[in-house]
């Protein structure tokens, strides 16, 4: 295979990616939870005023685990990945999946130790696939919290390989994560919620500032009619509804959690999430109730099942 592509695989998969911190607080807690839509059908929700406020005198919070997301490999404000030996267009820059392994419940406020590294590269011909996998410890404990791997679409970043094969590097002998089958049955539960036209600029106080999700003119230059919501934000909306309907409220039965993204969610569109048990993981589906086409799909594996299902 010829090489044409910008990217130097030696170069990449030689980097040591920088170790990190990042500090939260209650506040910035709190603000995650507003942004993937907690109370937002209602301020007073018992299964989620505690993402928020101390209710019934609870000391701290509690922190959705899908919170870890922030801990991810930091990305450049336009949403670009900014590595040596990694030359690509981040217009054309797309966030494929999301897997998380959930160790220890978050605190309501905390320093983290993130650790990072590149766990795939694989050339597809006309498009690159990176895997960008983040360990995150309790800056004063060093006890590990949780995994993040995050696998990014790059397009018209592929051809590089040297050699008649096509290039693939994996951290791992087998594949950690392969694509979810939906169930052709009937869902063991379904939840119908909806994203505020705001819904956009909320999440990115969390840190998410690309302009794809704010900039009208950003988004119609990408091909979009408006500004889209973040990927993550709408993986919030899933897993919050797993939590609600499988889990009873309780958020620390959150084993792992994986999201494949399939397409966007204009803010203000209802999100429908649909979900099947196999045991103790729960199968997902996201359409987009107005369109009618599938966002997200993928799996949660919870540590046991709640005793009232």
């Amino acid at each position: 295979m010829a090489k044409s592509s910008g990217i130097n695989p030696e170069l990449l998969l030689s980097q040591k990616l920088p170790e990190k911190t990042f500090t939260y607080t209650e506040r910035d807690a709190a603000i995650y939870a507003l942004g993937v839509g907690a109370c937002g059908r209602d301020a007073v929700d018992a299964d989620e005023l505690k993402y928020v406020y101390h209710e019934n005198g609870q000391q701290f919070i509690q922190v959705l685990p899908t919170f870890s997301a922030l801990f991810s490999f930091e990305l450049e404000p336009s949403g670009a990945i900014d590595l040596p030996g990694l030359q690509y267009d981040p217009r054309l820059l797309l966030h494929g999946q999301q897997y998380m392994e959930l160790y220890k419940p978050f605190p309501s406020s905390a320093s983290i130790r993130n650790e990072a590294c590149i766990a795939g590269l694989h050339d597809k011909g006309k498009a690159a696939i990176l895997e960008i996998e983040t360990k995150s410890y309790n800056a004063e404990s060093g006890e590990l919290l949780c995994m993040n791997r995050m696998t990014a679409f790059l397009r018209g970043a592929g051809g590089f390989s040297n050699s008649s094969q096509p290039f693939s590097y994996s951290k791992y002998q087998t594949i950690p994560v392969s694509a979810v089958k939906i169930p052709k049955s009937q869902p063991f539960a379904v939840f119908e919620d909806y994203t505020q036209p705001s819904q956009a600029l909320v999440y990115r106080l969390s840190g998410d500032y690309n302009p794809l999700h704010s900039d009208p003119m950003v988004a119609k230059a990408a091909g979009f009619s408006r500004p889209i919501l973040h990927g993550l934000c709408t993986m919030g909306f899933a897993v919050r509804a797993i939590i609600k309907f499988i889990c009873r409220g309780d958020p620390n039965m959150v084993k792992n959690i994986f999201s494949r993204f399939l397409l966007h969610v204009y803010p203000g569109e209802t999100l429908v999430t649909e979900m099947w048990l196999q045991g103790l993981r729960v199968i997902y589906q996201v359409k987009v109730k107005e369109r009618n086409r599938s966002v997200l799909s993928g799996f949660v594996d919870v540590h046991r099942l709640a005793s009232s299902l």
